[in-house]
């Protein structure tokens, strides 16, 4: 790996790797300010930010953005999750410049005209309502609101209908003011990049921002609880998540590999035993997420109403048996599949990229490749055994459920379940 880390003086960091061969780059703008930094009357407005710094700079319109960057055939877009947004092109060589000129302009100079402000504000109710109408997307965001109540993190990322309908011109330019400065700020590109060449456009470009005075977040509590909403649909959505670890334990490989194991592919536990064996879904994965200070292990799967029960149960039958007899070659085969997912990723620089930005964001460094690997071989057994007691017996849950769901057990029959 060719990765090179340069902090400027103000906290402004840049991170690139030169990946030889490629005439293209990925080059982007990520800022530490997501869901999670919203207070209550804000949730929402990270998002609503991300479209907004699309739509009209001091020096460019909404088209003259879009136009700089497809002029030269690249690609530009923006992500909200819950603790970073993101910004970031893919252009060819010759034209990095030309795109980390445009993302500091929509980052650092977006006007906020009412006009657009409106117009904008329709497309994400239209998103809002989408989402609600897509019962595998909302159930997550119900899911993550019963595993931290009362938390930004447990908020839902497009924030309430209500809340995005009043937000002001002076409502964004707060949250870049409280958020957006350059210690909350990372500039990572992957491809045909010169390092020292991005640096001192940086430094042209980010070095006058002056650093925030401080930036917190409340530590986050997994709690958990149940939702259950009863509606006339096909499918019987089922989602149930575990408080896990967050990304800086040294638990966190062990869950991914227990996760991927349970249901991370065609030959996993659950797909397995509930899918391939007993026909009770089409879909059923699970999934080991993380985030600064707590994580969530979530399985999801979909079925009718009247094989539900047979679902859930045999579910955490599965997540109990994995405690007992969890193979050495079905951990073997999860951590082959985590180390080809990880280096089949970076052979694309959007990935690369991102990795980048998210490492540099939780250890302040891009760790070597065969550092991570030595992680993931390092994790045994027994470890994964440890971690798949926990889940199955002790780790607080949340429940989710959606559709014909009237008759599904509920979390308290399900805890019993799990400490039967």
């Amino acid at each position: 790996m060719t990765v090179q880390l340069h902090t400027l003086s103000n906290g402004f960091r840049i991170v690139t790797e030169h990946m030889p061969g490629l005439q293209s780059a990925s080059i982007g703008i990520w800022v530490l300010a997501g869901g999670r930094h919203e207070r209550l009357e804000q949730n929402g407005i990270a998002h609503f930010l991300e479209h907004m710094a699309f739509k009209g700079t001091k020096t460019r319109s909404a088209l003259q953005i879009a136009e700089a960057i497809e002029d030269v055939g690249g690609y530009l877009n923006a992500y909200t999750s819950r603790e970073v947004t993101a910004y970031y092109a893919r252009v060819l060589q010759a034209d990095v410049p030309l795109a980390l000129d445009v993302l500091a302009d929509i980052v650092l100079n977006p006007v906020f005209d009412e006009r657009e402000i409106e117009v904008e504000r329709g497309v994400i109710l239209q998103e809002i309502g989408q989402a609600l109408d897509t019962p595998d997307d909302v159930i997550f965001d119900w899911l993550q609101e019963q595993a931290y109540p009362d938390q930004a993190l447990g908020r839902t990322i497009l924030g309430p209908a209500e809340r995005v309908g009043s937000f002001t011109r002076e409502d964004l330019a707060r949250f870049v003011a409280e958020q957006y400065g350059p210690g909350q700020m990372i500039l990572s590109a992957a491809g045909a990049v010169d390092h020292d060449v991005l640096v001192r456009e940086a430094e042209k470009l980010f070095g006058h921002l002056s650093p925030l005075i401080s930036v917190s977040h409340d530590a986050a509590q997994f709690h958990g609880g149940e939702h259950r909403q009863v509606k006339t649909l096909e499918q019987a959505h089922f989602a149930i998540a575990f408080e896990g670890p967050d990304y800086g334990s040294d638990k966190i490989h062990a869950a991914q590999i227990y996760a991927n194991a349970l249901g991370g592919g065609m030959s996993s536990r659950l797909f397995q035993e509930i899918r391939e064996k007993r026909g009770l879904c089409y879909t059923i994965f699970a999934q080991a997420g993380a985030y600064a200070d707590t994580g969530m292990m979530t399985v999801y799967a979909g079925t009718s109403a009247d094989q539900l029960e047979e679902l859930s149960v045999v579910t955490l039958d599965e997540m109990k048996r994995a405690a007992e007899d969890m193979s050495e070659e079905e951990i073997d085969r999860a951590r082959a599949q985590m180390k080809a997912g990880l280096l089949m990723g970076l052979e694309s620089p959007s990935n690369r990229a991102e990795r980048m930005a998210r490492m540099v964001q939780i250890w302040g460094r891009v760790p070597e490749l065969a550092e991570v690997v030595a992680k993931i071989d390092a994790v045994g057994l027994q470890d994964v055994r440890d971690f798949a007691e926990v889940m199955a017996v002790t780790a607080p849950a949340a429940l989710a459920l959606y559709g014909p769901v009237d008759r599904a057990p509920s979390l308290a029959e399900l805890q019993e379940r799990r400490a039967a």
